[in-house]
């Protein structure tokens, strides 16, 4: 693996590693977080787009560019709101192992990444590491009736949640289209599915309609750090880069500043015996990620 590869492949560190933190310190409710995210990324992609000349995909290729949109803000949605129960330090490290067990195994099956059977087990240990090492952040000390069903809640959703991330990696893979040109089109599947959401709210439910709240656009913000996260995993995951399978596990790197971030900004607190599970546990996945790059 190359250093501009690996810089790339290490971008969403920063991004996915702050998103879910300035999502939270800036409020509101998960229909708020969606349209703003959704809106920030949109603007970011246009912007980005028109810039670099990037021309708008068409046919087959735009389909599913919206479709992998569709999917993530769909899962996304559900995300938001697994940090009303758990707190976004928990909740990462979960949604973390769902995501990689579903996208790096796609990777490996469908797509031939990491070639050849030493290849596959050192890939496969890392995934175990990671997953262990997501488990451990997520441990608790003293468990309480309470915590133990918001967290089994937790857990379900987010791995209902899967299917729309699988989708979100999965169908960039099905077009003749590099990342970059698939970015508008994923933006815009992304802001579809918060116009809906918000809209399916205020009639069904009688809430309060996002796009007329002013949180929504403070979240923009958080979504300017997503849409780089997005754009640069995008073009890691390109088979002339680092590949779905190591591009997508190096991504998932940002767990360690989220969850990070979430403790000591958002005051999400831990034991000293659960921080340091904690941090074992952000280590095992840091060592999975240094494994995978030199596979």
């Amino acid at each position: 693996m190359n250093t501009t590869a690996l810089l790339i492949g290490l971008g969403p560190l920063l991004g996915w590693g702050l998103f879910p933190t300035i999502a939270s310190k800036i409020g509101g409710r998960p229909v708020n977080q969606i349209v703003g995210t959704t809106l920030g990324t949109l603007i970011f992609a246009l912007i980005y787009s028109t810039i670099n000349h990037i021309a708008f995909p068409t046919g087959i290729d735009l389909a599913f560019s919206v479709l992998s949109g569709i999917g993530w803000g769909s899962a996304q949605i559900i995300t938001f709101k697994s940090f009303e129960l758990v707190g976004s330090s928990r909740a990462m490290p979960i949604t973390t192992a769902f995501q990689l067990l579903g996208a790096s195994l796609w990777g490996v099956i469908a797509l031939g990444n990491w070639p050849g059977t030493t290849a596959k087990v050192f890939g496969g240990f890392a995934l175990a590491l990671i997953v262990l090492g997501a488990w451990m952040t997520v441990w608790t000390e003293k468990k309480t009736q309470e915590s133990s069903q918001l967290l089994r809640k937790a857990v379900i959703m987010l791995a209902i949640g899967e299917i729309g991330y699988w989708a979100y990696s999965a169908a960039p893979q099905a077009t003749t289209i590099d990342g970059a040109q698939s970015f508008l089109p994923q933006a815009i599947g992304m802001v579809l599915v918060a116009v809906i959401y918000a809209i399916v709210l205020r009639v069904r439910k009688q809430e309060s309609f996002a796009l007329f709240e002013v949180v929504s656009y403070k979240q923009i913000i958080s979504g300017f750090f997503f849409a780089f996260a997005a754009l640069t995993y995008l073009i890691s995951a390109q088979p002339d880069m680092n590949g779905l399978a190591t591009g997508f596990i190096l991504s998932q790197t940002s767990v360690v500043l989220a969850t990070l971030t979430g403790i000591f900004i958002l005051k999400q607190k831990k034991t000293k015996k659960e921080m340091l599970v904690t941090m074992a546990g952000l280590v095992f996945i840091l060592l999975a990620a240094a494994i995978t790059v030199m596979i």
